[in-house]
Order: C-alpha cells, then sequence, then structure tokens
C-alpha cells in the first residue's frame, strides 16, 4: 500500500501502458454478482456504506468495470420466491440485496486482480465495515451468493430491446434471478437448452432479456467472509430483466419455472428470485425488509 507521502499522481507509466494492452471493446464479457443479506440491526448502516463507499470504491473506480445496477427484495415479494428448501438462500428470504456489475470482454482476470487488491486495501483501512476498524463484517451481513461469472449469452424479447451493453442503465421496474444446477454438472449442455428452448418460452410480454452467466470459483485470496457456493463449475444464472413490477409478471412467467426447468432433464432450479430496483442514495426500502 502506498502512503500519503510516496504516491505522486500520474508518475506510475503503468497508467499509460496498461490501457494500450489486451481487448478494449465495448461489449460485456462477465459480470460481478453479489447476493447479500443484511442484519436487520445494521441495515441502514450497512447500506450507506455500501452505495456511498463500497460499490464505488470497491467496484465502480476499477479498471474495467463499466456499469451497475442495485436491487432489492422488500417483504412485499418475497413470498417470489422458490423452491422450498433451496441450497442457496437458507432461508429462503435470504438475501435482500443483490448488486450486478458488467465487466469487458476479455478482461474479468484484470478486474477481479484488481479488485482483490483494492478491497483487501480498503479492509486494512477500516472501510469493510461501516463501523471502521476492528469490526466484524458477518455482523452486519452475509454472502448468499457472490461470484465473478462469464457471459454466456443474452436471449431477447425481440429486435427492438436495447442489447446487454446497456441493460444496466435501462430503467426495467424487476429483476428475476435463477440459480440453476446442470444435471451431472454438464453446464454446457444446460446452456444450450436454456438459450434455445426453455427461456424463449419465458421472454414476452414484459420479460425483456435473459442474459445467462457462468459463475467462476472465487480466487484462494478472497476476504475470508465472502462465501463460495458449492458446485459453481456447473451453474448456470439466469438474470431476468422486467418491463413492469416482479408480482405483476410472476404468475405467468415465472411460478412453473421448477417444474418447467426439470422437465427438461438437463437441470434443476437451485433458487428463484424476485427484486425490484433500490432508490439509489436513498435508505428506501431498509423498513420494508424484515
Amino acid at each position: 500500500m502506498t502512503t500519503d507521502d510516496s504516491y505522486r499522481p500520474g508518475s506510475d507509466p503503468a497508467y499509460r501502458r496498461l490501457p494500450t494492452e489486451g481487448p478494449h471493446d465495448p461489449q460485456v464479457g462477465g459480470a460481478l454478482i453479489t447476493w447479500v443479506e443484511p442484519m436487520p440491526e445494521h441495515v441502514v448502516g450497512y447500506n450507506r456504506w455500501y452505495e456511498d463507499d463500497h460499490m464505488i470504491t470497491g467496484a465502480m473506480v476499477m479498471p474495467w468495470m463499466f456499469s451497475c445496477r442495485r436491487f432489492v427484495a422488500p417483504r412485499s415479494i418475497q413470498h417470489l420466491r422458490g423452491p422450498a428448501g433451496s441450497r442457496v438462500a437458507e432461508p429462503l428470504e435470504a438475501g435482500k440485496y443483490i448488486g450486478i456489475y458488467w465487466i469487458n470482454e476479455g478482461r474479468i482476470e484484470d478486474h477481479e486482480q484488481w479488485a482483490l487488491g483494492s478491497n483487501h486495501r480498503l479492509h486494512a483501512e477500516g472501510r469493510g465495515s461501516y463501523r471502521g476498524h476492528g469490526h466484524d463484517p458477518l455482523e452486519e451481513r452475509r454472502h448468499v451468493f457472490t461470484s465473478f461469472n462469464d457471459l454466456l449469452g443474452t436471449n431477447y424479447r425481440d429486435d427492438g430491446v436495447p442489447r446487454v451493453v446497456h441493460t444496466l442503465m435501462q430503467p426495467y421496474r424487476g429483476l428475476v434471478v435463477q440459480v440453476i444446477d446442470a444435471v451431472d454438472g454438464d453446464r454446457v449442455r444446460l446452456d444450450r437448452w436454456l438459450a434455445e428452448e426453455y427461456l424463449p418460452s419465458v421472454l414476452g410480454g414484459s420479460v425483456a432479456v435473459a442474459t445467462r452467466f457462468a459463475p467462476r470459483p472465487l480466487p484462494p485470496d478472497k476476504l475470508s467472509h465472502v462465501r463460495e457456493l458449492d458446485g459453481v463449475g456447473g451453474i448456470v444464472t439466469v438474470l431476468h430483466f422486467l418491463e413492469e413490477p416482479p408480482e405483476l409478471v410472476w404468475p405467468e412467467h415465472f411460478a412453473d419455472a421448477e417444474s418447467q426447468i426439470a422437465a427438461g432433464g438437463v437441470g434443476t432450479l437451485g433458487v428463484q428470485a424476485a427484486f425490484v430496483p433500490t432508490n439509489h442514495g436513498t435508505d428506501d426500502y431498509t423498513d420494508e425488509l424484515f
């Protein structure tokens, strides 16, 4: 870590050299998806810390990350989850917040290294908690499922829907997240079935976009409080973006997802959950979660 005395802005030639090397196209190559359960007594402090500091210095200021959106699950839509006994969300209502960040194509590894260095620095500086040094992040929140992910592909309702590079900047009114386990760990077969058979049957009406991601194992030097889900090599995570609130879309498009996915014979539904966008910079919804 540099100190105030040793740091000289603009003096390190790496800042001029690194942008000239490697991929630099306006394409989504992957995502950071971080699904978190706050503790009730800390929810307001955690929310402000996350949006005012961590979302910026722990994510968006870093190279090769270019778009983000945060979503929340208030009590009014927490019944829009399943299946019972989920191996991902334990208990099923866990995971009130989810943050989604796009990463440039071909740059996940580069971004991940910067993210590790930055977040270890922030924690060493006492900025891993809104309460500062000496406080355990697990007292404030726990991770349901956090991963860096490779983009497998995107399904669209029609050609008029903005492409995935713009998805997180669109004013979508809801999100449904599905974490799907591949039978026998065959993620390639599962993804093909999702892209060609299942998702075309879900898209339509107010379901505009479905993005498919392959989670990666977390690096061995991850922060200790970040949970890694077992079997990530056999998972496809699908993000459905909705033009209407989830409660209006759920009955037709998602209520039967568990049986529909099982009937395909190539995957099982680990969890699905509905969210609405947060109102960034406010404490809206913090009194509607528990």
